[in-house]
């Protein structure tokens, strides 16, 4: 069982964040995330997307905030559970918790800190009827190694941020060749991304086929190449290639935390805003994008506020006989701790 002073679910930026907050008070942080890297969106779906309205940054890529956000972490010596999803709470007779995942992997906290973002994503899957045989060898709808691709011929589909971002990523040294299927000829990308990418397109870096879309897949025991359907052509047109990507975006669900008892309001949990951001159940805190409450804006910025303030009550929680008094990090500096323990059951 891993013990700690705060389990936080969801290891996204508002996650990380909470973690320094939490050690300027000398609280401790365990993580929990089904992805298998923190970070979140930012690191699963566009780590090369430019991020403007972070403080102090006139812009930022979300890899490289995420980067930054560990680093400023890193003196607390936060554990991680990652590639595994937190599954059931339990709250014990002394009003702590156990929060158990997937893997059936025990953590016990006084306090629980839900910074699951949008939830748990599930890819939005096309409708190939033998979609699932080249699931495992040939079709991925995340990248989370760029380097599986290195000198291979990917296909990708998709007309926004990710499908574009990895796009001009992979044609930058990377893959063999690339070619950009999209059903349209307007992108819904950032146009300093869609100006890239056709650049790239001029130059011979990356394929166009627009107004096209994949209908068929075809391989032995590994994708071997796809049949696309464009506008106006009488057949559809094959095309060789190693990786396929359809890179439709993810559908958020709160997944198990749905059935926690948290009172849930359109797949988002209400929280207390005019306090500490706690839910209907005394020591679970909601922050980041996976809460709501009046006037909820979903920017990482108000996730950072949130995290900042549900801190100062859980050291009540963790510490109910203690004081604590705040003080600048411009006079305190920060103080890191000593790495966790965890303990055998």
């Amino acid at each position: 069982m891993i013990k700690t002073d705060i389990i936080i679910v969801g290891a996204g930026p508002v996650g990380l964040f909470a973690i320094f907050e939490a050690g300027l008070m000398k609280l401790r942080c365990h993580l929990i995330d089904a992805l298998p890297q923190p970070g979140g969106q930012l690191s699963e779906i566009y780590p090369k997307k430019p991020i403007y309205d972070i403080p102090g940054f006139p812009s930022v890529l979300a890899g490289d905030l995420v980067d930054n956000l560990m680093e400023q972490a890193k003196p607390f010596n936060p554990g991680f559970t990652l590639g595994d999803r937190a599954e059931k709470i339990e709250k014990q007779a002394d009003g702590t918790f156990i929060v158990t995942t997937l893997e059936g992997v025990e953590h016990h906290a006084p306090v629980v800190m839900i910074a699951g973002g949008l939830g748990s994503f599930e890819p939005r899957r096309p409708l190939i009827s033998n979609l699932g045989e080249f699931e495992k060898n040939g079709v991925d709808y995340i990248v989370r190694d760029p380097e599986k691709f290195r000198d291979k011929d990917v296909v990708i589909s998709g007309g926004g941020d990710s499908a574009l971002d990895w796009a001009i990523f992979l044609a930058e040294g990377v893959a063999k060749s690339v070619t950009l299927i999209h059903r349209s000829e307007m992108f819904r990308a950032h146009k300093d991304s869609v100006d890239k990418a056709y650049k790239m397109r001029d130059s011979g870096r990356i394929k166009f086929l627009t107004n096209a879309e994949v209908i068929g897949l075809q391989g032995e025991d590994s994708l071997e190449s796809i049949s696309v359907e464009v506008k106006g052509e009488e057949a559809p047109v094959a095309i060789k290639t190693d990786y396929w990507l359809p890179l439709f975006g993810l559908s958020p669900k709160l997944g198990p935390i749905g059935e926690w008892g948290l009172e849930i309001d359109k797949n988002a949990i209400k929280v207390d805003n005019t306090l500490d951001y706690q839910t209907n159940i005394p020591g679970v805190f909601a922050i980041g994008d996976v809460n709501t409450y009046p006037g909820k804006l979903k920017l990482i910025l108000c996730g950072f506020h949130e995290a900042t303030l549900a801190v100062q009550t859980a050291y009540k929680i963790v510490h109910p006989d203690k004081k604590f008094t705040m003080k600048y990090t411009t006079v305190q500096g920060v103080q890191g701790l000593e790495k966790e323990e965890v303990v055998a059951q």
